[in-house]
């Protein structure tokens, strides 16, 4: 299955995206729409397809056939099939319509520039017992791969190719690539397998590079002998068995610290209303450190005569580092941990960056236990990830595959940041909670339009230093702020490509929870206290309270994710968690831990 792309676009200028030739491209037309709009009406340049896609049920149509019902339950799919000549010479025109006015109210613009990506294979002989690529007699052993791209030149002046595996897959072959004659060996450089998972294609010998992919081993029990490559087409202009949250919960873990006897509090009446048991860690033994979420992760054992639960006790090693071992693991609650020989653990090793999702059915095959959820950099750079003995042992967990996410954007870098899942009554069982700039900044601006452009983010905010208040007015003149969280939501919607394809999600399976982000040191912190970032105890949830714009009363901040919640059944209870854990760049999720009911479904009956 091809990776969706996702563009928004805006009425205030054109919009610009890059598609490859075959890819599906949802366009999202609902961040920006003019009041009043009842229809819309979609048109293409020749060479780009448009279809809207009404339902699950139904199949999709052609965009062109009639005037569209606006409805957000509707997708825009855009396809092109031919490579362009020239950047942005294709495009896509919405217009949107009122049934009280002849004229369209507004339109929106985007423009196209297609790019063909091919990858061709050719048969090769099996694993050759051969040393370091010995000469070129060695290549007849091997398949040919090539990679093909058309498309205009000037595009890759800000686009890369990148050539990318997964750290298991990359045990298996070794990829070398054809850099000069083909009379030298050492033209032919070793650039994917063992310990290389990504490799940045150069554009130095026209549209066509040539690869060599050899074998290292033959299937067997840990094999299956299939190992897969891919290429990404990467926008490089910017900076760029564990248990799901949806699961009932038994046992809440805090720590108490010098100044969260408040959060404690709260924490302790959310655990009361769901039933389930609190243990609190005192701060003799935290010394602290608040952050016990980062320090283990609560998982189950099972066999068919019994199950327990284990905690696997992360490689981070703050203060908090005893606690696991010395006060959870114990005769029936098991212990895991794994420690890098080197001093390579960086953040993302901590386990908020490390979730489960709730039970899926994505590209056919079914996941009943969920997949695990991690954070690294994108392929082709050299950013942060987590160490390689944790990578290994989750990849190991083959019945909950693991996804790897971009999270190197963000400064802490973990995945609890801007994601999340609830428990949902329908069929799916659970919604997808993705934090959204673009979400805000609709926010805000509906309520500047009636008139509260003055009300105060940060009003009634406690603390031991005092907090500047800013107001929607301000919020909404601030060009960089603005600047920087459209890049956010591009590294975020980066991440929600993936999670749909990997997770088999719809749009209608994911919730955009308003939230923005300001940068320190060139990576992004959350600019009020992070909504996704919450405590998920069944029905009640524990948010982090935004303080955010009060109007007529209330929070409007509260009040939208009320309503994108309740709806759902789902009780909504907003924490205090500004001065003890938001201004140390975490939130209520980072500063508790839950031990949950294990998977009804028993592993051995899955075929990983």
């Amino acid at each position: 299955m091809s990776l969706q792309r996702i563009v928004r676009v805006s009425l205030e200028h054109p919009t610009s995206a890059v598609c490859v030739a075959g890819v599906e491209t949802l366009v999202d037309i609902y961040g920006s729409v003019p009041e009043g709009t009842e229809m819309f009406e979609v048109y293409g340049t020749p060479g780009v397809d448009i279809y809207i896609s009404p339902s699950m049920e139904r199949a999709r149509e052609r965009a062109d056939t009639r005037r569209w019902h606006f409805d957000t339950g509707l997708e825009i799919i855009v396809v092109m099939n031919s490579p362009s000549n020239d950047l942005n010479d294709s495009h896509v025109q919405i217009s949107y319509h009122s049934s009280h006015e002849p004229l369209p109210l507004a339109y929106a613009v985007l423009y196209l520039t297609c790019v063909d990506v091919l990858v061709v294979c050719a048969e090769g002989g099996g694993p050759p017992e051969l040393p370091p690529l010995s000469g070129s007699a060695d290549l007849e052993d091997m398949s040919v791969m090539v990679l093909r791209t058309q498309g205009p030149a000037a595009l890759f002046d800000d686009h890369k190719l990148i050539l990318h595996t997964s750290s298991y897959d990359a045990k298996w072959a070794r990829v070398f690539h054809a850099c000069g004659p083909e009379d030298s060996c050492e033209a032919y450089r070793h650039v994917l397998g063992q310990d290389k998972v990504s490799y940045e294609v150069p554009r130095v010998h026209g549209d066509e590079e040539h690869f060599f992919v050899e074998g290292l081993s033959f299937p067997d029990a840990s094999f299956t002998g299939l190992v897969s490559f891919h290429v990404t087409l990467l926008d490089d202009s910017n900076e760029l068995s564990t248990t799901p949250l949806t699961l009932p919960p038994l046992e809440v873990y805090v720590c108490r610290v010098r100044n969260n006897t408040g959060f404690v509090d709260a924490v302790a009446e959310l655990a009361r209303k769901a039933g389930c048991k609190l243990t609190i860690c005192p701060q003799n033994e935290n010394r602290n450190d608040r952050w016990i979420q980062d320090e283990m992760e609560l998982g189950y054992v099972q066999a068919p005569h019994k199950t327990f639960p284990v905690v696997f006790d992360s490689p981070r090693n703050g203060e908090l580092q005893d606690f696991p071992y010395k006060r959870i693991l114990g005769p029936d609650f098991g212990y895991v941990t794994r420690e890098p020989q080197d001093s390579s653990v960086s953040g993302l090793d901590s386990f908020g960056n490390l979730e489960v999702s709730p039970p899926v059915v994505a590209n056919g095959k079914e996941y009943p236990l969920g997949r695990i959820l991690i954070g690294g950099n994108l392929p082709g750079s050299s950013g942060r990830r987590v160490t390689q003995v944790v990578r290994d042992f989750l990849y190991a967990q083959r019945v909950q595959p693991p996804v790897e996410l971009f999270v190197d954007w963000l400064a802490v870098g973990h995945v609890d940041e801007f994601l999340s899942f609830v428990p949902a009554p329908d069929e799916k069982g659970f919604r997808m909670l993705l934090a959204s700039p673009s979400a805000c900044f609709k926010l805000f601006q509906e309520k500047q339009k009636w008139g509260h452009g003055g009300a105060l983010l940060f009003k009634g905010v406690v603390g031991d230093k005092p907090v500047n208040t800013v107001s929607i007015n301000r919020v909404l003149s601030n060009v960089n702020l603005i600047s920087y969280n459209k890049f956010v939501q591009s590294c975020i919607d980066w991440n929600r490509e993936v999670l749909k394809r990997e997770l088999g999600l719809t749009e209608r399976d994911i919730i955009d929870i308003p939230q923005l982000f300001k940068t320190e040191r060139r990576k992004a912190v959350a600019f009020f206290p992070d909504l996704v970032n919450m405590l998920v105890l069944g029905k009640h949830l524990g948010i982090p309270k935004p303080f955010g714009p009060v109007i007529n009363g209330h929070c409007c901040l509260e009040e939208k994710v009320r309503s994108l919640l309740e709806p759902l059944g789902l009780h909504c209870t907003f924490i205090d968690d500004f001065t003890p854990y938001h201004m140390l760049h975490g939130e209520v999720h980072c500063g508790t831990n839950v031990r949950r009911q294990p998977f009804s479904f028993k592993w051995w009956n899955m075929v990983p």
